[in-house]
């Protein structure tokens, strides 16, 4: 076996494994999964945001207070 084809070969076995890569990736049985771990990070946005209305209007209160 010379290093052409071992090249060959190799390059073959990348292909395979990228479309096995891509397969896994866009599979419409992980489709869910993959969503609700992209969103996870924003997650908690809506309680922060809450939090911070809620201090904004806070502190607009006690400015009306004085």
């Amino acid at each position: 076996m010379d290093l052409i084809t071992l090249q060959g070969l190799s390059t073959i076995f990348v292909m395979i494994a990228f479309a096995g890569v891509c397969w896994w990736a866009f599979s419409p049985k992980r489709k869910k999964r993959f969503e609700e771990a992209a969103n996870l990070p924003f997650a908690d946005e809506p309680e922060s945001k809450n939090k911070q209305q809620k201090t904004e209007g806070e502190s607009h209160q006690s400015a009306e207070q004085k």
